[in-house]
């Protein structure tokens, strides 16, 4: 179409004066404007959302609290004369470039005494200088107002001076009160600082998988440095000790936060950090906790005696199987198994025997060998108590008067390991997979051959074992164990309970009864 050159004059002015208009109103804003009035503007972006809860009020209140735990230790001097003191390397292979090398890589850098990190390293410290080095650090928080704290065993037992740092930069010198090795629990002392802040420990009974959890420590040294999360379980055995019931937490926790503390939205300590799984050193979410209940009745013992003093019941025990619990005519694999009732020890002199199963403990269930432990440590020696056993297809309770747990764990053996002589023929019990032959004292059965493809064999019975007891009676010959696998089909029983002796030590198998 051909538009005439006025015509398209006036077109291009009457585009420019739109144009020009629109760029007007946008600069003063959207809407009309009249005289005297301001410029209506669009509303900010605004999202109404659930807002997460903030642990800032908590942190205030407890970080006070919470303190950084220096360790010293004086450290034993190593030769640096020039002499044939290798200077804590006599380990190396009789290699003399090896050992020159060494030599010289020991002082390497050490100008003036100033390489710490090389004197702990290697060993070497100057003649003339006595004083402790840094050995450990950890965490730790007040539990009085007198200056008591709490913190880990493994964070102090190499120390012999100690130091905490609190919240506000202050360095107070500490005396260690008591430890207990078995818990991983240390309580320090600090005097003459003034008044402290503390915190209280929770009921950890009420704490639930799920609940917000807040920890406080002094990990890589960086300082105070808090971390949140929530309890992930309870209950946890991470093979530590005898009383492990950890919970475990998903908050950040790491090397140095070691003995500090695990609060609840209401600033209780409801755990201390004890331990990690860290397959790469650092945090992967996977840290325990001692509970409150555990820490506040250990540091109450260390506080007034500076040791735990724990019940003993004198008794080897071990788990319950599902096999062992069908042998014995239990509904359910709940309890520990009396596998030795030691000479001397409280459970023997009240009549507990090998062969009985611990269900209760003065009207509390027992779960498992970890729970009876548990529940024994709590009371004090000399307390009495009623324990519950199942003997003989049936319920009985006797009191025993507990004794103090020894100072080691170790359990005494004879002096000399049976070593029974076999005779020349032996006896077949194919139908367990068993060959044996009467002990040489004529005191149960040795196993001389086992069938790899037996339930014995799987159940990790040896060559060398020897069987004194099934079902609780003695075993003499193989026809005490033909009895007792008879009445056991009798009474609807699928599998037998065999005591085995190996090297001075008693368990219990429960074996399938022969089919047919």
């Amino acid at each position: 179409m051909n538009i005439a050159p006025n015509s398209y004059a006036r077109t291009r002015k009457r585009l420019l004066a739109a144009v020009a208009s629109v760029a007007v109103a946008g600069a003063i804003g959207v809407g009309t404007l009249t005289s005297g009035t301001s410029p209506v503007l669009a509303d900010a972006v605004r999202v109404e959302a659930p807002q997460v809860p903030s642990f800032a009020d908590v942190v205030e209140r407890v970080s006070p609290a919470v303190v950084s735990v220096k360790v010293k230790a004086k450290l034993q001097p190593t030769a640096d004369d020039g002499s044939d003191d290798q200077g804590g390397f006599d380990n190396l292979p009789n290699n003399p470039q090896l050992r020159r090398f060494f030599k010289e890589f020991r002082g390497f850098g050490d100008q003036g005494g100033q390489n710490d990190e090389g004197h702990r390293r290697f060993g070497h410290r100057d003649r003339n200088n006595d004083q402790p080095r840094p050995v450990a650090q950890g965490s730790g928080f007040f539990i009085s107002e007198d200056g008591y704290l709490v913190t880990n065993n493994h964070v102090v037992e190499e120390g012999t001076a100690f130091t905490v740092v609190t919240n506000d930069g202050k360095e107070l010198d500490a005396k260690l009160v008591g430890t207990d090795p078995r818990t991983d629990l240390a309580v320090l002392k600090v005097d003459g600082g003034g008044k402290f802040t503390y915190v209280d420990f929770a009921d950890d009974s009420k704490v639930r998988v799920g609940d917000w959890v807040v920890a406080v420590g002094n990990p890589f040294g960086l300082g105070g440095t808090v971390t949140a999360g929530i309890v992930s379980a309870r209950g946890r055995d991470i093979g530590a000790g005898p009383y492990d019931d950890f919970l475990q937490i998903d908050a950040s926790v790491n090397r140095g936060n070691s003995g500090g503390p695990t609060f609840n939205l209401n600033g209780q300590v409801v755990g201390i950090n004890t331990a990690i799984f860290s397959p790469s050193g650092g945090s992967v979410g996977i840290a325990f906790d001692i509970p409150a209940s555990t820490a506040k009745q250990v540091v109450g013992d260390l506080m007034k005696n500076g040791a735990v003093q724990r019940g003993w019941l004198g008794v080897e025990i071990q788990p319950v199987t599902s096999d062992i619990a069908e042998s014995l005519g239990l509904k359910s694999n709940n309890g520990a198994l009396v596998s030795s009732a030691q000479d001397n020890g409280p459970g023997k002199k009240a009549g507990i025997t090998a062969g009985d199963v611990i269900t209760q403990v003065d009207g509390k269930d027992v779960a498992s060998p970890k729970e009876l432990a548990r529940l024994i440590g709590a009371y004090s020696p000399g307390k009495p108590v009623d324990v519950t056993v199942w003997r003989d297809g049936k319920s009985q309770t006797v009191k025993v008067d507990l004794g103090k747990l020894p100072a080691s764990d170790k359990q005494a053996s004879g002096d000399q390991q049976q070593q029974p002589a076999a005779p020349a023929k032996p006896d077949s019990l194919a139908d367990l997979g068993l060959t044996v032959t009467k002990s040489e004292n004529g005191k149960g059965l040795v196993v001389t051959d086992v069938d790899p493809d037996s339930a014995a064999a799987d159940r990790g019975i040896q060559p060398g074992d020897v069987i004194t007891a099934v079902n609780s009676a003695e075993v003499n010959g193989t026809e005490d164990i033909t009895k007792a696998m008879a009445d056991a089909v009798k009474s609807g029983r699928k599998a037998v309970l065999m005591q085995i002796t190996r090297d001075d030590n008693n368990r219990f198998v429960a074996l399938p009864v022969a089919k047919g």
